[in-house]
């Protein structure tokens, strides 16, 4: 571990504005994984995902010299830029009719528990699909990327009230979703 590993990411993108290339890349070490996630998530498309997250961390680069330390984390600002990106090219995708379009297999091994985690996953992510764009953005920040409500608050622009009703409605709304199907996803063995 060096002296930069320590660095909050505040401190890294400070050092990183001012052409500092390794703490650059530790702060995309460190920031870009989560990005992906969340957009992958949102986008169910490997390849938009990972557009988004470049498009994301591009636009932290780009704001980096005015950043302002001690106010929004850098990773609470990219979840809100992330989610923003991922909400318009949804618009855009819909407004084309290519939500119409399968999504490709995974390519997950042949076993049977991947098959039956694929199928979880996959049930998982068509039912986050049919919730309203606000409650699936705070359901997949709060449960699936383990964020606070607090810092799911300051990535939307809302109150923390608003997402625990996000959180509550959605949840809701995912367990009558998913609970006929408790059997053919291998839960009640």
């Amino acid at each position: 571990m060096t002296a930069t590993d320590a660095l909050s990411d505040d401190a890294l993108l400070a050092l990183s504005a001012g052409g500092d290339s390794a703490a650059a890349a530790l702060l995309v070490d460190r920031l870009s994984p989560r990005v992906f996630r969340l957009a992958r998530r949102l986008l169910q498309d490997q390849a938009e995902a990972e557009d988004v997250t470049q498009e994301a961390m591009l636009r932290l680069w780009q704001i980096a010299p005015k950043w302002q330390a001690g106010g929004a984390q850098p990773s609470t600002w990219l979840h809100r830029v992330t989610a923003n990106l991922a909400t318009d090219r949804l618009r855009r995708r819909r407004s084309v009719g290519l939500d119409t379009i399968d999504e490709p297999d995974d390519p997950a091994p042949g076993v049977v528990e991947g098959m039956i985690d694929t199928d979880r996953r996959r049930a998982l992510d068509d039912a986050l699909a049919l919730l309203p764009e606000r409650q699936r953005v705070a359901v997949v920040l709060r449960h699936l990327e383990g964020l606070t409500n607090p810092d799911i608050a300051a990535t939307m622009g809302i109150g923390v009230e608003a997402v625990e009703s996000l959180t509550a409605r959605g949840k809701r709304r995912l367990a009558d979703l998913l609970s006929g199907r408790r059997e053919e996803l291998g839960f009640d063995r």
